[in-house]
């Protein structure tokens, strides 16, 4: 073993790792780890069975697991939040769905709605009030509502 060898295996195993862990981390032999750690009275300090995903993903601190609860995975919510921002390809975006709007025809993309019919709000009024701009759109309402008043007075009139 190399002097930069021992010092990392005793660092590792301060640490709490078992010599299986360090061995792999180091890729040499479990036994050579084991034969190190005797001689220099590192040996007798079990693992505390830390694995990988005993550790946050970020920092590497041990994390504290809670029986019955969701296991942690990050220490913190500054270690979780640095930790996405560095990895956005791992974002597993199971609701996102694929339409083509009913107004324009374009194709886009919607994230947790299934039943999306337009791609914009713009859309929507176009196809709500038959080609009326979205300015004109609170228009026509106002005169469907006159037209329909003006009906039952000339209704009742008779």
């Amino acid at each position: 073993m190399t002097d930069e060898q021992k010092r990392k295996v005793t660092a590792l195993r301060q640490e709490g790792l078992g010599y299986t862990a360090i061995a792999k981390r180091m890729n040499i032999s479990k036994d050579t780890v084991k034969g190190f750690c005797r001689r220099n009275g590192l040996a007798g300090q079990r693992d505390t069975g830390a694995t990988a995903k005993d550790r946050c993903r970020e920092c590497g601190k041990l994390l504290c697991q809670t029986e019955g609860k969701k296991r942690r995975v990050f220490c913190c919510e500054e270690c979780r939040v640095k930790w996405w921002h560095e990895h956005p390809e791992q974002i597993r975006q199971r609701a996102v769905y694929e339409f083509t709007c009913a107004c324009c025809g374009k194709s886009f993309t919607a994230y947790g709605n299934s039943k999306r019919k337009y791609c914009s709000h713009e859309c929507y009024i176009r196809n709500r009030f038959k080609g009326d701009s979205p300015d004109s759109g609170g228009n026509v309402c106002v005169s469907r509502q006159k037209g329909a008043a003006s009906g039952e007075e000339g209704g009742t009139d008779g």
